[in-house]
């Protein structure tokens, strides 16, 4: 069943996005060469904490995962997409980081990504997470009231497919709201036209996967949880909470 927020709600969750935004910046001020991931988790950790908000992500057992999630966020690096669970790995030099992150806060929810280079860049690294973000800002000016969720997976798509990227078949964007994960589901790729109507007071995670090899095939890791490319190339993540108003899309995951 979808939801449909009211403005108290949204308010509520925009909340909730600020403390989303806070855990995200400290992670990513905390990554340089010879930083651990699991430093990252505690970074994002210890914002939560201060704003009294608990971890969506932390003990989160969906069907597919053989344990519980160990962490308040999923770091991915270099070609893994998502879910990479943070460890005792350490940062090297061009290390190309994803960061996810969520936070429950009276009651609400918000969950975002963001990707970025560790010391010096690989110069396709940058074109990788440029053209993740371009995806993520089309998905985001489509989500207006009147258009479908078909409209928001196309916008998405085309960035994809002009980019020569690929995205991982079976995962993609959601709703969201008193749980991390509601309905509707939101692919990155689609028919515009299609799917459920937006309106004011829908809230939806959207969120671009790019494949630097153009595949769209991923594998899992023994841990069950982390998604890699299968032929070894790059990828990138970003993701926005944005509810559909009136007045076009808000963005709820902003600082």
């Amino acid at each position: 069943m979808v939801e449909i927020k009211t403005d108290a709600a949204l308010e509520a969750m925009r909340e909730a996005g600020r403390v989303v935004a806070r855990a995200l910046a400290a992670a990513q001020d905390a990554a340089a060469v010879g930083v651990s991931l699991r430093e990252l988790d505690e970074a994002a950790r210890a914002v939560l904490d201060e704003a009294g908000a608990r971890s969506p992500f932390l003990g989160y057992r969906p069907s597919f995962a053989p344990t519980p999630f160990p962490a308040v966020i999923c770091a991915s690096v270099n070609d893994a997409i998502v879910h990479g669970i943070p460890g005792g790995y350490r940062l090297r030099d061009g290390d190309l980081v994803s960061i996810d992150c969520g936070a429950e806060l009276d009651g609400w929810t918000g969950d975002a990504a963001v990707s970025f280079t560790v010391g010096t860049p690989r110069p396709a690294d940058l074109e990788l997470v440029e053209a993740t973000r371009r995806a993520l800002d089309a998905g985001i000016a489509a989500a207006t009231a009147g258009n479908r969720v078909g409209d928001i997976s196309h916008a998405v798509g085309s960035v994809v497919r002009a980019a020569g990227c690929g995205t991982p078949r079976d995962f993609g964007g959601h709703g969201i709201g008193r749980r991390m994960h509601e309905d509707p589901s939101v692919p990155n790729r689609g028919r515009p036209g299609r799917g459920f109507p937006l309106r004011h007071g829908l809230v939806l995670a959207i969120e671009p996967m790019l494949i630097a090899g153009g595949s769209d095939a991923y594998r899992t890791d023994a841990d069950g949880w982390t998604l890699r490319t299968v032929d070894g190339s790059r990828a990138a993540h970003f993701e926005h909470t944005v509810a559909v108003t009136e007045d076009g899309p808000r963005v709820l995951t902003l600082p």
